[in-house]
């Protein structure tokens, strides 16, 4: 097994672990909500409900990345992650509105609640947070997916912490409004990031330019090699969130066919360091004086940098065709 394939298989074994626990404490909430009669405890329960669905997601993610490409599916299953996040973030916002719902009833006629069992509970879920934040501390600062997984992780915590201060304020005040005001609060916390997830999964489905790319910037950066004339056609998009492609037409010199390698490889290397983008696929055009002078004038080039993307299962012409070729 390549070093790759160990560490990938070692990062789910964490999910693993991380998903029973935090299942574990969603259980516990939803039991504990219902038997003190706490909303806060019950709208904590519904994010870390979102926690399970996050971690579930970034686990599966990680093994449909292992996955080759095939000639049906080019791209492999990336955007498999895509989809699952739309439907995450949609479901998130249906339960941040049963939230704010149950939040306002509550608020207009107040309910006594278990403060210490539910104090409790929520401490309990506070911990167990932290050791799940602390499994995926140190693959958070590499990986984006499991970056995403521990801050939903970390909100959980934030938001039992909310539900601890709420239950130390009931039992020393008996004032039972802020059991509401929590829960309206821990619903607006859910909704946000459900709006967020959704917009982000729904622009990289409508082949949307990644956030952290301007286009003019990527044409611009293009143009200062002394070589190129101009720049067309050029996308960008993403195949999933920590996965960008290019394609564009660039207009060159003209150049010898060592020289348009050359060219191309330049240009890629430069958009990889630059704008993070590792598939890039580059047609280099010449004028109709060079063309009449029988050097080569339409060039076609694909480069995949990153060698993660790079296990596509294609027969020997595919691979041909992906590598350049001219005419």
């Amino acid at each position: 097994m390549h070093e790759h394939d160990h560490l990938r298989g070692h990062l789910q074994g964490k999910f693993r672990i991380a998903v029973g626990l935090t299942f574990a404490i969603l259980i516990a909430e939803v039991i504990g909500g219902i038997l003190t009669n706490s909303l806060a405890l019950l709208s904590d329960a519904a994010h870390v409900f979102a926690d399970v669905f996050a971690l579930i997601l970034s686990w599966v993610a990680i093994y449909l990345t292992t996955l080759p490409a095939s000639n049906r599916r080019t791209y492999g299953y990336h955007r498999a992650e895509v989809f699952a996040a739309f439907i995450n973030g949609a479901s998130l916002i249906v339960i941040a509105g049963w939230i704010f719902y149950e939040a306002v009833i509550r608020f207009m006629n107040p309910e006594p609640v278990k403060s210490l069992q539910m104090l409790i509970v929520a401490a309990v879920g506070l911990v167990v947070n932290i050791i799940v934040a602390l499994t995926f501390m140190k693959e958070s600062h590499d990986n984006l997916n499991v970056r995403s997984a521990f801050l939903h992780v970390i909100g959980d915590a934030l938001s039992s912490a909310g539900v601890i201060i709420g239950g130390v304020i009931m039992s020393l005040t008996g004032w039972y409004l802020i059991d509401s005001i929590l829960s309206f609060v821990i619903g607006l916390v859910i909704f946000l990031g459900s709006i967020r997830i959704t917009r982000e999964a729904l622009h990289i489905m409508l082949e949307g330019t990644p956030k952290n790319v301007n286009i003019d910037e990527v044409s611009n950066e293009i143009k200062k090699f002394s070589f190129v004339k101009d720049v067309h056609d050029l996308h960008v998009w993403s195949i999933r969130s920590d996965y960008a492609a290019l394609s564009a037409h660039v207009f060159v010199d003209a150049q010898s066919i060592r020289a348009m390698q050359n060219t191309l490889s330049s240009i890629s290397n430069m958009l990889k360091e630059k704008f993070g983008i590792a598939h890039t696929t580059i047609q280099l055009e010449c004028g109709e004086t060079a063309c009449m002078n029988s050097l080569l004038c339409d060039f076609r080039h694909v480069s995949e940098n990153s060698h993660e993307h790079d296990e596509h299962d294609h027969d020997e012409h595919d691979h041909d065709h992906d590598s350049g070729t001219s005419k």
